[in-house]
């Protein structure tokens, strides 16, 4: 498994770009993409589990139905939620793309992302309709990567290049996320491509089990987003065998696809609104899986916590609070806290209690973009990871006038 450059473009048959069409008042952002396969792919998605859904997932919902897709259009600046022509806007979106390009609108998957409730014209997506299919090309990830992003900072890309049925092999994915992400499927947008042969059956199997533990054990601000999703198209020009059972080959794909997702929650996670540190809580020793990840969302999920990181305070009774109202079965006399960075590794908690350490090594550690918070519930074999950010000042400067 090697990681390449290329994005969504890394992978055999795919193309890319993004443009300003109008949609964002500021010209020098761009506010439209689109990505597509040279032939029908495998697709598949899941979705956010918010009861308000955005148009865009509703029509996506129905054009996949088949487990097929061809192309994916995303505009960024306005949701398409909660308007009343909603749908009929989004299903315009498809049928432009196979106005220019001959894709059936039935095999466009449709997104948006933006600000809620408010209108959103076409007018502007047709006029750049053009403009967008005449740039798509190889190297256009970077491009698409920037037309989705609403309140993030850095461009979310990854690669890797691996092996399946002695095929050389690739997937790539772009992302956006910055605000609005608490676990629970789908608090993000994520396209996924990858050339792997693979039914659409266990397409959809393998990404059902795979944000089990990567895109829904992300948080950054408690808030479950209402238009997002992950999608995965897979156009099988590597030329393996069709994975089509749980076998060796199914096992690499899986590999793969969890080395995409777990970079890119790392990404989003690092670049929540306001952030200046990426929060990754390891929690080990857990009697079952379901446990382990309770506690690990429970301490990620805390503001409290989030706001100590930011901090750089080694207040460690903050975690042992949120393990305590994460409804999760553990036995707190047994629960072993460290704080780790590049700047090394601090115990501050041993059978839930307080230990002698240095504070100013303490903060040396915390100071550091990157932490781990390490839990040893020391009651079995299971584990589990989360991810988060720190709370700062920017993130209520930025929600508090993000639709004015």
């Amino acid at each position: 498994m090697n990681i390449i450059e290329g994005g969504v473009c890394a992978a055999k048959g795919y193309k890319a770009t993004g443009i300003h069409c109008g949609i964002r008042k500021n010209r020098s952002k761009r506010d439209l993409s689109l990505i597509v396969s040279e032939v029908p792919a495998s697709a598949a998605a899941v979705y956010t589990t918010n009861l308000v859904k955005g148009a865009p997932l509703l029509v996506t919902k129905e054009h996949l139905q088949n487990g097929q897709a061809q192309a994916i259009i995303c505009n960024s600046g306005n949701a398409n939620t909660c308007n009343a022509n909603g749908i009929e806007i989004a299903k315009q979106m498809g049928q432009l793309v196979e106005k220019e390009m001959g894709i059936a609108a039935n095999d466009v998957i449709v997104a948006s992302t933006g600000v809620i409730g408010l209108p959103l014209s076409i007018d502007p997506i047709a006029k750049g309709m053009k403009k967008l299919v005449a740039g798509l090309h190889t190297e256009g990830s970077h491009e698409a990567a920037e037309g989705i992003m609403t309140t993030d900072t850095k461009e979310k890309s990854i690669a890797v290049e691996f092996t399946i049925d002695g095929k050389t092999c690739k997937m790539g994915g772009i992302a956006k996320g910055s605000g609005m992400i608490h676990p629970d499927m789908a608090t993000m947008l994520v396209f996924i491509t990858t050339d792997v042969s693979i039914s659409p059956t266990m397409l959809q199997k393998a990404l059902s089990s795979d944000i089990t533990n990567t895109f829904n054990m992300v948080s950054v601000d408690g808030d479950t987003s209402t238009n997002d999703m992950v999608t995965v198209l897979a156009n099988g020009l590597a030329g393996n065998a069709e994975i089509t059972a749980e076998d060796e080959n199914y096992a690499s794909f899986m590999k793969a696809l969890n080395t995409v997702t777990v970079g890119l929650c790392r990404m989003i996670a690092g670049d929540g609104e306001g952030a200046t540190k990426l929060l990754e809580c390891k929690v080990s020793g857990a009697p079952t899986l379901d446990i382990a990840k309770a506690c690990a969302k429970s301490v990620i999920c805390s503001s409290l916590l989030k706001a100590a990181m930011f901090g750089a305070d080694a207040n460690w009774g903050r975690v042992l609070c949120a393990l305590g109202y994460s409804k999760a079965k553990i036995d707190v006399e047994k629960i072993d806290v460290s704080f780790q960075s590049v700047k090394g590794t601090i115990l501050v908690c041993k059978d839930g209690a307080g230990v002698d350490f240095s504070e100013e090594k303490a903060k040396e550690i915390l100071l550091e973009k990157e932490i781990t918070i390490l839990v040893d519930l020391h009651d079995g074999e299971e584990q589990s990871t989360a991810w988060g950010c720190d709370l700062t000042y920017e993130y209520v400067k930025i929600n508090g006038d993000y639709r004015t």
